[in-house]
């Protein structure tokens, strides 16, 4: 029977070991890396989770990235040398869903959460803190993520993007509607929205909450549309995977389509991850009714020269896994979260990796570079915005795109930084 190596067993085996191909042959069967050092490192073991199969938003994607860099990782010797393993859970979308994925991390002696989706912060965050577990680039809607000492975000989150999507539809539009989950998380997206639209003096937007999985949206778009008033108004909708359902409501209403042709009608708008490359595939391409949408990103645009490497890993180790999407942006995040994990491990050094150890190297300052997908990123005190309820955003910087023949494009080039604008909300 073939039973786990630790650094201890293994250096004893190989003193037994007579020749090089029956060392090669016990190595090969008990699981250990090519490449690796001599096999003295110990695997380590994270998790990513994200809801999948439910009502609300999914976001399969996640934890199929995850695995799909650990295929890639572990062909190379793993990183330092470590195997890398990865745990997935389906996050349910519920608060007993969110715990039940954190206690098992804890359970299975997870040094990390990686790269994962949840609303459920509180239901989450407090059995990994419990057990000094590491929470590092997590999508970015819960506001536990910007406020847990024990969390490592890789962007600025709902709020950095609703905030710089104000900014962005200030030059637009004269007036704004924000369709908007009837959540506690949903609560503070007008406040987040108004602190960029008043940027450039502009007014307010009128908020209007909606159920997060409904399975029509007819009267809030009615709603959405007339109080945005005709050209120059602009709708806008942050429901997740329901946001591609409420703009097949809007487009429905009466006299939509003829307004959309006499360009006399409001504007669509939202953020990534609401809206993203395979949602406008879905939807018809250049003939979706995304056409012409105002887009807030976190990320670069798909088509940057930036998401190459990662696009190459998809390619060659995804195996027509067709969850892996180079341009949704829960893969983004975790490709970016992978990223950050991999170069505190190499930081280290050490045949043994723990939680703890992770997250000192982390508090300590080590600096990630992620390739231009984001600015340098580093979590000391420092670097942190402080903003209320989400203190420990360190990538305050989006990016504005605009949907144009079918495609994300950048609207405007480079990143914006947001962040005194998502201070400077209530």
């Amino acid at each position: 029977m073939c039973m786990p190596m630790t650094g201890r067993r293994l250096t004893s085996l190989l003193a037994y070991v007579t020749t090089a191909a029956t060392g090669a042959s016990l190595l090969t069967g008990c699981g250990v890396l090519p490449g690796a050092t001599g096999g003295s490192r110990e695997p380590v073991t994270v998790m990513t989770w994200a809801p999948d199969q439910t009502r609300a938003t999914n976001m399969p994607g996640m934890p199929a990235m995850a695995q799909t860099y650990a295929r890639w990782v572990n062909a190379r010797g793993g990183i330092d040398g470590h195997e890398l393993r990865v745990l997935t859970c389906n996050e349910q979308n519920t608060t007993a869903g969110a715990a039940a994925c954190a206690r098992r991390a804890v359970r299975e002696n997870a040094v990390a959460v990686v790269g994962s989706y949840s609303q459920n912060g509180r239901a989450f965050m407090a059995p990994l803190e419990a057990a000094g577990i590491p929470y590092i680039g997590g999508y970015g809607i819960a506001e536990d993520e910007f406020t847990s000492p024990l969390s490592y975000p890789v962007n600025g989150g709902v709020a950095s993007l609703v905030a710089g999507h104000g900014m962005q539809l200030a030059g637009s539009c004269d007036r704004v509607s924000l369709v908007r989950p009837d959540t506690t998380a949903g609560d503070r997206l007008p406040e987040l929205l108004d602190s960029g639209l008043h940027k450039a003096s502009h007014r307010g937007a009128v908020d209007i909450p909606a159920l997060e999985d409904a399975a029509e949206y007819t009267r809030q778009a009615d709603r959405a549309r007339s109080r945005a008033g005709g050209e120059k108004g602009c709708v806008t909708a942050v429901l997740g995977e329901r946001t591609q359902t409420f703009f097949d409501s809007f487009r429905r209403l009466p006299g939509q389509q003829e307004e959309k042709r006499d360009k006399g009608a409001v504007r669509i708008s939202s953020v990534l991850g609401s809206v993203d490359q395979p949602v406008i595939d879905r939807t018809g391409g250049p003939h979706s009714p995304f056409e012409g949408a105002f887009v807030t990103g976190w990320y670069p645009e798909a088509g940057d020269k930036s998401w190459a490497p990662m696009r190459k890993v998809i390619q060659e180790y995804a195996f027509a896994d067709n969850r892996v999407d180079p341009a949704d942006a829960g893969v983004q995040t975790t490709w970016i979260a992978y990223t950050v994990l991999k170069e505190v491990i190499e930081s280290l050094r050490q045949d043994t990796i723990t939680a703890e150890e992770i997250s000192h190297a982390l508090d300590r300052g080590e600096r990630i570079d992620t390739g231009g997908l984001t600015p340098s990123l580093r979590w000391k005190y420092e670097d942190m915005l402080g903003a209320p309820g989400f203190t420990r955003i360190v990538n305050r910087e989006v990016t504005f795109q605009v949907v144009r023949q079918g495609r994300l494009v950048a609207q405007k080039p480079g990143f914006v930084d947001v962040g005194e604008t998502v201070l400077s909300a209530p």
